[in-house]
């Protein structure tokens, strides 16, 4: 069930998601909500690397992740999946060194399979977005502020059967708020009518 909450306020007057409350004073946090969240994407690079991302995420806050993503980008080749694919255990000790992103054995290995399976996939598909795209809700089908949905059940559970890991329902509706597969700005946030405005404008891949 959905339950909306109340807006978050920051200091300069503009209302934002209740999320954003997580973070006061962080404007990192601030600008990844105004200028990221929710605009769609259809650049595969971007979609592998939030697939990987929210992974990683597993336990622990998106700040966590976000003020730690140009490392993360650093030390999986800008997430190039055709590159990542060829990591091998050299660069899981690299990794697992590596102070500046999440030293998490089993999530590292796993964003490595998952390069794998999504260079099989990109072959199959001609491109992630176009696939990840192919789950998009229907027109206001979606509401507000769940942690899961019908399309990202089916998203996940297709993804499983290909052999990704870390990709359960409530990880790929992430994915999909993130990513601006829907627009789940909550209604009153300063930011929601660009969101709007950037889905409406953009040309679904594979369409």
């Amino acid at each position: 069930m959905s339950t909306v909450r109340p807006l978050y306020l920051p200091p300069d007057g503009r209302p934002r998601c209740a999320w954003c409350a997580a973070a006061p004073g962080d404007e990192t946090y601030l600008r990844y909500h105004d200028e990221e969240w929710g605009r769609p994407v259809a650049d595969d690079f971007r979609l592998f690397e939030k697939l990987c991302l929210e992974g990683f995420q597993s336990g622990l806050s998106w700040r966590t992740i976000l003020n730690k993503r140009d490392a993360f980008r650093a030390a999986f080749a800008g997430f190039d999946f055709n590159k990542v694919a060829n990591f091998g255990e050299k660069d899981v000790a690299r990794m697992l060194a590596d102070p500046g992103i999440v030293r998490h054995r089993g999530k590292i290995e796993a964003a490595i399979h998952n390069a794998g399976r999504c260079v099989e996939l990109v072959a199959e598909q001609g491109s992630l977005a176009s696939y990840l795209w192919r789950f998009e809700p229907p027109k206001n089908s979606v509401a507000h502020n769940l942690a899961t949905s019908a399309p990202s059940e089916a998203l996940s559970k297709d993804l499983k059967k290909r052999g990704w890991k870390f990709v359960g329902p409530t990880t790929m509706h992430a994915l999909m708020q993130a990513m601006g597969l829907i627009n789940d700005h909550q209604p009153g946030c300063h930011h929601w009518a660009e969101a709007q405005k950037a889905r409406d404008a953009f040309k679904r891949p594979g369409r």
